[in-house]
Formats: C-alpha cells, sequence, structure tokens
C-alpha cells in the first residue's frame, strides 16, 4: 500500500511545494517499508519529482479539468487511491487542497489531519505534530482510522533530495458532473506569486498611498520576492485582493517576511505567523508587530527602504 501525494500545478507547471511534499511521502514511505506514488492533474513534466523520491506518477491528461473544481479533483484523487491501493494520501496547505480535502475524506470515510509539520513520531497510533490556533501552538493529533489524508503546513518540512527511477503512467479517469462550478479565476501574471514565493515583501497604510508603491516593487524585485499588503491596503483599492495576505486573506510561509508600515493587526499576525524570518520597519516603536519580529527597524520607510534597497544591490553586485 504506497503512499499517494497530490501534485498541483499551475498552467502545466508542477508547482514549487510538490518538491516538499514529494520529499515528505518518500520519507513517510520509508517508514511505512513502501513507496510514494504521486498523481497530476495536467502537469506537462513530472521528471522532476524523481528528484525527491516518488517513483511512480499517475499521469492525469484532461482538458476538462483545466479549472480547479474540489468534487472533481477529489474525485479522481479517490479513484488514484483505489487503483493503486493507497490508505494514506498527502496534500499541500494551498487553498485548493483545503477545498478538496474534506470532499476526499467524507468519499473515504478517512481521517482529515490538517497543518502537519512533521514525520509521524508514532505509527500505532498514528501521531503527527501539527499547529494549532492560527499556529501559536502544536498539537501532537493522533488517529486510530485506517485510512488518513495529511495535510502538509507548507514550509514546514522542507526540501531533500532523493533521486530515484521515475515509472510515469497515464491514468485514466472518469469525470463526472458537479453541482460546483467555476464562473471565473484571476490569475496574477509576470510575478512571483505569494504561494510559491520563499520573501514576501508586504507593506500597509503607512505607505500613504498606491503611488508610493514603486518602493515595495523595486525592494521586491532585488530580492527576487512577491509583493503583499495588509486587509486595510486592498480594501482600500490600493492594491489588488489577491494580494492581501493574513489570516482573512493568503497564509503565508515564508522563510523571509518583510513588513513595511503594517502595524500588526492580531488577524494580520495569525495569518503570516508560519514565516521563518519576520522583519519589520515601522516609524512607531510601540507598533504590536515588533513583538512578533524576529528583527525590527524602527524608521520612516521612505528613508529606511530605499537605503536597505540599495544596499541590497551593491551586496548583489559584489557577490554575483
Amino acid at each position: 500500500m504506497p503512499v499517494l501525494t497530490y501534485i498541483e500545478s499551475s498552467n502545466g507547471k508542477i508547482k514549487k511545494n510538490g518538491f516538499e511534499l514529494a520529499s515528505y511521502s518518500h520519507e513517510l514511505a520509508k517508514l511505512l517499508n513502501t513507496d510514494a506514488v504521486a498523481i497530476t492533474i495536467n502537469a506537462l513534466d513530472n521528471t522532476e519529482l524523481s528528484n525527491y523520491g516518488i517513483s511512480k506518477v499517475l499521469k492525469v491528461n484532461n482538458d476538462s479539468l483545466s479549472k480547479f473544481n474540489a468534487k472533481q479533483y477529489a474525485d479522481i484523487i479517490s479513484q488514484a487511491m483505489n487503483s493503486v491501493d493507497a490508505n494514506i494520501v498527502v496534500l499541500s496547505s494551498s487553498s485548493d487542497s483545503k477545498y478538496l480535502a474534506p470532499i476526499l475524506s467524507a468519499q473515504n470515510n478517512s481521517a482529515y489531519i490538517n497543518n502537519v509539520t512533521s514525520l509521524p513520531s508514532s505509527l500505532s497510533p498514528f501521531t503527527v505534530k501539527r499547529t494549532v490556533f492560527t499556529n501559536k501552538a502544536y498539537s501532537d493529533t493522533s488517529t486510530s482510522s485506517s485510512k488518513i489524508i495529511i495535510g502538509l503546513s507548507n514550509n514546514s518540512y522542507g526540501t531533500q533530495e532523493n533521486k530515484t527511477s521515475l515509472n510515469e503512467e497515464d491514468f485514466l479517469v472518469t469525470v463526472a458532473d458537479s453541482t460546483l462550478s467555476v464562473e471565473s479565476s484571476e490569475k496574477v501574471s509576470g510575478k512571483i506569486s505569494i504561494a510559491d514565493a520563499d520573501i514576501v515583501v508586504s507593506a500597509g497604510r503607512g505607505m500613504k498611498g498606491p503611488e508610493n508603491w514603486n518602493l515595495i516593487e523595486d525592494l521586491a524585485n532585488t530580492l527576487g520576492a512577491a509583493t503583499a499588503c495588509s486587509k486595510p491596503v486592498s480594501d482600500m483599492g490600493w492594491r489588488p485582493h489577491s494580494e492581501h495576505v493574513g489570516q482573512t486573506g493568503k497564509p503565508v510561509a515564508t522563510n523571509l517576511y518583510i513588513a513595511i508600515g503594517i502595524s500588526g493587526a492580531i488577524q494580520h499576525l495569525a495569518g503570516i505567523n508560519s514565516s521563518k524570518i519576520k522583519v519589520v520597519i515601522n516609524n512607531d516603536p510601540e507598533a504590536p508587530f515588533f513583538k512578533a519580529a524576529d528583527y525590527g527597524i524602527v524608521g520612516d520607510a521612505f528613508d529606511v527602504v530605499p537605503r536597505l534597497n540599495e544596499k541590497l544591490k551593491e551586496f548583489k553586485a559584489q557577490n554575483s
């Protein structure tokens, strides 16, 4: 009974979190003395998954699945579970996987454990560590279910190269009609997406207006980072809602999160708390964000950010 993992793709390309999922699934399969098998939907190239321990890929190619539909995607993963006789499925913590996971769990009478951060500490009963209370604490969660769905917290396990030979198999599926439908979807082009970024540069009302956002974009370009914003900024129309991060926006679990001119409301902190290093730039030394920050700079963003950007450019030029 292999470990099955659903690897997401976008525009035919494997998403970055897929390699973390592959690494985790490989190590979990080793603990269970079995293999790691992946299923992809409309991915053009799966070969790189072999670098992270995936021995077999079930390839689904179907034009009717070009837009994500939670019910249809869950149906397909269920078909894959039955095909390879998998009792453990590993998903990411993306919004898409969080939508389909409860459906998949109900279809297969499986336990669903989300926000998982590590390999199981026990296999009987199956016990894993997961974050709770919006990443403020950890819980060791156990289940006696014979079927388990794991939602791996983004950027919690990392990637580990384990090169293996890869067997790719065209997987024919039945796509049933669904009461769910996708009317439209928004895609950000020409930028690094927040979900795939190692670094996010985010800003709030301290930037005073959308006309000053070139400072944020310039810094992001220097760092190869994604840009983001606080809820008030998106509500005022300064930036698109797709850039809103926080508990009510997109969750962020990056290696580096830079917050500029953001006071640090509870909802914002809850959504970015999983980021490993948090840097805050604010002219208010009493801003709540400083209590959650690893590094803080008290100063005017219009003075600090250009100087920081210039120093980073000098460093890159000297070390390129």
